[in-house]
């Protein structure tokens, strides 16, 4: 598992003084960085190998401008191509989402998914979440 903190910004409140919910995506693609180096480790964007193909949140409770958030990122299912991602926001030790993010191995030349190497696999296997199905 992985742990990331991120502090909101003030710009990210919305009217009603949460933190906005198009917010959510953008901290949980930034806390996805340590998973996306196991693919291209200096994370040269002319390098890249993954896209995503999914990408779904669920709110549970309000977050707030003033009090840092941890995105807690590990891997939910591995597959031959394609792997999930689950995220989860906590703020003031409370869940207030959890994202879910599908991720495939990508060539871009020939414009279609290709497996997953073994070193990949191994490499997400090392933060499967234990009670998660492979």
């Amino acid at each position: 598992m992985f742990i990331e903190k991120i502090t909101p910004r003030f710009s990210e409140t919305d009217v009603l003084g949460h933190i906005n919910n198009t917010v959510l995506p953008v901290w949980f693609e930034a806390a996805r960085a340590p998973i996306f180096r196991f693919f291209t480790p200096d994370l040269n964007p002319y390098d890249w190998k993954l896209i995503i193909a999914k990408v779904e949140v669920s709110f549970l409770a309000e977050l707030f401008y003033g009090h840092d958030v941890q995105v807690k990122s590990s891997i939910e299912h591995i597959g031959s191509s394609s792997f999930v991602i689950r995220q989860e926001a906590f703020q003031q030790e409370r869940c207030c989402a959890i994202g879910k993010t599908v991720m495939v191995r990508y060539d871009f030349s020939a414009k279609s998914a290709t497996p997953l190497s073994t070193q990949e696999k191994e490499a997400l296997q090392t933060h499967l979440d234990s009670q998660s199905p492979t």
